[in-house]
């Protein structure tokens, strides 16, 4: 039987001085619990707070990180990685030089004979052309290639700024954009087979029964504001934990 972890919304790189070696320390602890009890880590969004990939060089404040998930590969840990509007374009070097599996949007997998719908949660509500629009933007090979070709720093400087227009435009009401994420899982209900939804991105944790009486919705909160949770998944049953 498999015992599956999962996380969102760390935004590796938004804090500074100390609340940052907190999130890495837990982080670190988190992945020596799923080293003895796991065989897969589900990083559902936002992990990171901006992401720039070059052809020759890494941004070296995140290398525990990347050492981290390197480390997990190597002990055989399947490692899925959902992009998020923070961490919006994660390129091969995740998939080609860590062994790290990367996706984008929303996607269906099967867990142990239990189907789950994964999502970050952003890009869901279609009325959102501005949103849309910026997605196109930011994820355009040739404008990610054209800005991997300026000088690191500048280019690190840009996707920092992507990063706060990102936020800036998410809705000010955390609970709100959550009431909305829920919403969408219970509609999906009428529409396809599921045993999960399981998202992040409102920074608002929490584990609810759906319409239907079987399917669960579960948003895995974030770790900017002293908390440190994170999802397990075993034995047939999810549970919300803390570090």
């Amino acid at each position: 039987m498999s015992k599956s972890f999962f996380v969102s919304d760390i935004h590796f790189g938004l804090q500074s001085g100390r609340e940052e070696d907190v999130k890495m320390e837990r982080f670190e602890q988190l992945c020596g619990i799923i080293a003895e009890e796991g065989d897969s880590l589900y990083m559902v969004g936002d992990i990171l707070d901006y992401w720039m990939e070059f052809r020759h060089v890494i941004p070296k404040y995140f290398n525990g990180f990347l050492c981290l998930l390197k480390g997990l590969v190597r002990q055989d840990i399947q490692v899925h990685y959902y992009a998020g509007n923070h961490d919006f374009y994660l390129g091969d070097f995740f998939n080609k030089s860590l062994g790290v599996q990367t996706w984008y949007g929303m996607q269906e997998t099967l867990i142990d004979g239990k189907q789950f719908v994964i999502a970050h949660g952003d890009g869901l509500d279609r009325s959102d052309i501005r949103y849309r629009l910026f997605v196109k933007l930011i994820r355009n090979r040739f404008n990610l290639s054209l800005l991997s070709n300026f000088q690191p720093d500048f280019a690190i400087a840009i996707m920092r700024k992507f990063s706060r227009l990102s936020r800036k435009h998410g809705r000010s009401n955390m609970h709100g954009e959550a009431d909305f994420l829920m919403q969408y899982a219970d509609a999906m209900v009428g529409e396809r087979d599921f045993d999960y939804f399981v998202c992040g991105h409102s920074h608002v944790p929490g584990q609810k029964t759906l319409s239907n009486a079987r399917s669960e919705y579960i948003n895995l909160g974030t770790w900017i504001n002293g908390a440190y949770p994170y999802g397990v998944f075993e034995k047939g049953s999810f549970s919300l934990k803390q570090l």
